[in-house]
C-alpha cells in the first residue's frame, strides 16, 4: 500500500538509526524522501557523507526515491 505516494517528506538525522529507519518506511509507503544527515560521529565531530549516501541508495533500490543533503538544519 503506497499510502504517501506524491508526498515528501524530510528526514533529518537520517543517515543512522531512527532516522534511516523512518526514511527507508516512508519511502516505502510511497513518499519522496530527503535524507538530510551531516555524518557526524557519534560524538557528534566531523563529517561523512557516506551514511546519508547509503539510506539514499537502500531507498532507490527498493524503487523508491531519496536525495541527500548535508546541510545543517539548526
Amino acid at each position: 500500500m503506497k499510502r504517501l505516494e506524491g508526498k515528501a517528506a524530510v528526514v533529518t538525522g537520517a543517515g543512522r538509526g531512527l532516522g534511516r529507519a523512518y526514511a527507508i518506511a516512508l519511502a516505502a509507503e510511497g513518499a519522496a524522501v530527503v535524507v538530510n544527515d551531516l555524518g557526524s560521529d557519534l560524538s557528534g565531530r566531523g563529517a561523512d557523507a557516506t551514511p546519508a549516501d547509503e539510506t539514499v541508495a537502500t531507498i532507490t533500490a527498493a524503487g523508491g526515491t531519496g536525495i541527500t543533503d548535508y546541510h545543517d538544519v539548526t
